[in-house]
């Protein structure tokens, strides 16, 4: 039971998080929404693979059970927003737009598989750091 809370209190707080800096990419920095969510998408696959390597049996950081699924299912999983980027994908492909379509998915799955790969390298240099 307190996993399961963890992730209900993770999401909430990620998807708040997800809205507002989606919001912020639209209103503030005037992208497009297409581009809010691949921020938010990159950006939560940054803070997930900094988090795991941080977290992993050789990290500097030791956390709870409870606390990892809190960081990792709960909030990045809130945070980050691949059902949005398939509606948004799909929306495009209805439009007839295939080529921005396709962009959309190759960029946002390479994006964030560096920023996954930068954030687990960070997370394995700072650990280092730390001996």
């Amino acid at each position: 039971m307190k996993a399961a809370l963890a992730v209900a209190l993770g999401t909430a707080i990620g998807g708040a998080l997800r809205f507002l800096c989606g919001q912020l990419a639209v209103e503030v920095l005037g992208l497009a929404p297409l581009w809010g969510t691949a921020f938010v998408n990159v950006t939560g696959s940054f803070v997930i693979g900094l988090f795991a390597a941080l977290t992993a049996a050789d990290g500097q950081l030791r956390v709870s059970v409870s606390t990892q699924i809190f960081v990792t299912v709960g909030l990045c999983g809130g945070f980050t927003t691949f059902s949005v980027l398939s509606q948004e994908t799909l929306e495009l492909l209805l439009a007839g737009n295939t080529t921005m379509a396709g962009a959309n998915i190759a960029l946002s799955l390479a994006l964030c598989l560096v920023a996954v790969w930068a954030g687990s390298l960070w997370g394995d240099r700072l650990k280092g750091a730390g001996r």
